[in-house]
């Protein structure tokens, strides 16, 4: 089990790399794209139409590739105090149901977010001529890697001691 959480954790961390990666160019190319609005409308006065639009899209899918690292690293907001109190099996337990409980959520989400991008052939969008289902292409590829990320806390969770992750070095985790 331990070779398919190594391999898991393999893949996981190649896409936490490469949708990083990503996410900075197009951090870069929406901010690019506010400010030549900024500069159209307040300098020459004549706003363009499609770049508010643009720098949404771009957004979207910044967040979409960061997410699943996110999720990993555990930088969402949550409340875990509560396994501070409870006894280390209780505790552990209750993370397992977490999980369990985010991975149906998420396998929701990923069917409807799928749903939505074959829609999403039917229309373009409103200022420049892609068809919205590349911007809503997003969502599956944002859940898709929260599950393989949740399915990877999951098996942690029930086959490796809280001990062992602890020994284990940084890059490894």
């Amino acid at each position: 089990m331990k070779s398919v959480i190594s391999a898991l954790e393999s893949v996981n961390n190649t896409l936490d790399r490469v949708g990083a990666s990503i996410a900075w160019v197009l951090v870069a190319l929406m901010v690019a794209s506010i400010l030549l609005q900024v500069v159209c409308r307040y300098v020459f006065n004549a706003a363009l139409p499609w770049p508010e639009e643009v720098a949404r899209a771009l957004m979207i899918w910044m967040m979409a590739l960061v997410a699943a690292q996110a999720y990993r690293k555990g930088m969402f907001v949550s409340i875990d105090m509560i396994f501070n109190y409870l006894p280390h099996n209780v505790g552990r337990v209750i993370r397992v149901l977490l999980l369990l409980l985010a991975f149906a959520v998420l396998v929701q989400l990923f069917t409807v977010a799928l749903e939505f991008f074959d829609r999403g052939f039917r229309t373009r969008a409103a200022s420049f001529p892609l068809k919205r289902a590349w911007i809503y292409l997003a969502m599956p590829v944002c859940f898709g890697t929260m599950l393989l990320a949740n399915l990877e806390m999951f098996l942690k969770a029930l086959f490796i001691k809280e001990e062992d992750a602890v020994a284990a070095p940084a890059e490894e985790r």
